[in-house]
């Protein structure tokens, strides 16, 4: 009987630990009734650079994080790496990501659209994620991604 106490309160005090560790940057956001990343794909399939920004709140997986000052991260599906990134900067660049998120999951609200990026900016961001000389410089077009403007994010977990 005392093992089943105990390991019931060990089981307790894990889970409240997981629950106060989850991280919370910019406006104050629910984790709940958020959508899967891949759900959020299909949405923006149907969109392009012209179409209004979808208001959405979605789960993902964190691929990468700028290096400079956690200002930029990507989010990828898990599910499928061929599918595209999505690029999410933070609003109003009032808060940033710390630089070891890579692998993480998170819950962003914001808004998700669709963008053409430039040369120079996807050679800036290259610099941020570490990319070497020879990988910035094969950036020669611009291109079309899935962006997002986070006004808040939740990490999950690290």
């Amino acid at each position: 009987m005392y093992k089943k106490i105990v390991l019931f309160g060990f089981t307790c005090l894990l889970t409240l630990s997981s629950v106060f560790a989850q991280q919370k940057f910019g406006e104050k956001i629910s984790t709940r009734k958020a959508i899967s990343y891949d759900e959020l794909l299909v949405k923006m399939e149907k969109m392009d650079s012209k179409s209004a920004p979808i208001e959405v709140k979605v789960k993902g997986d964190v691929l990468s994080v700028c290096q400079q000052k956690g200002c930029w991260m990507k989010l990828v599906s898990k599910a499928d790496a061929s599918k595209p990134q999505l690029f999410v900067k933070f609003k109003d660049y009032a808060f940033f990501m710390p630089k070891n998120l890579a692998g993480g999951k998170v819950v962003i609200k914001g808004k998700a659209y669709i963008e053409e990026t430039s040369v120079d900016e996807l050679k800036h961001y290259a610099e941020d994620d570490g990319k070497s000389a020879e990988e910035i410089a094969k950036i020669t077009k611009p291109r079309k991604e899935y962006k997002f403007m986070a006004d808040g994010v939740v990490i999950l977990d690290k």
